[in-house]
């Protein structure tokens, strides 16, 4: 596993990351986090790991552009959920969504990875690379006996 990436917010709000000793974007951090990259962002004066507010700011810029995943109506339930009573209970079902969601995603596509690469055309491109091989050591096999004897 990659050691965790140590990246700086610096007060004037830009972003160090101290493994590649230069400064990135938040486009970057979501980046990291597509690659599965562990990292943690840590404010350069308070010391403090400020890792969630910077995933909430790289989701707020996303939610701002485009189609956005979450409706108005979800992110009202959302602020209904941060009520003490149901905070921990809400917390572990969207924990056990969201990774039950990852894993069917990922049995999918490995599905499909096993439906595509088992077609018919990887039979016959199988077949037609195995008659190339076999007629090109024929072909050399015939060279090799036309050409003359020193």
């Amino acid at each position: 596993m990659a050691e965790e990436r140590i990246i700086k917010k610096y007060p004037n709000r830009r972003l160090y990351d101290t493994t590649q000793s230069c400064y990135i974007t938040l486009s970057d951090v979501r980046d990291l986090v597509l690659a599965e990259t562990p990292f943690k962002v840590i404010d350069r004066q308070s010391n403090d790991d400020i890792t969630r507010s910077i995933l909430l700011q790289i989701i707020m810029e996303q939610e701002s552009g485009g189609q956005p995943l979450f409706s108005a109506d979800i992110l009202e339930q959302f602020i209904r959920n941060y009520s003490d009573a149901t905070r921990k209970g809400f917390m572990e079902y969207m924990e056990q969504s969201v990774g039950l969601f990852t894993s069917q995603q990922s049995a999918m596509q490995e599905q499909m990875h096993k439906v595509l690469t088992g077609t018919p055309l990887d039979a016959w491109m199988k077949v037609g690379e195995q008659n190339v091989q076999t007629w090109q050591k024929m072909q050399e096999s015939i060279m090799g006996t036309l050409k003359p004897k020193k």
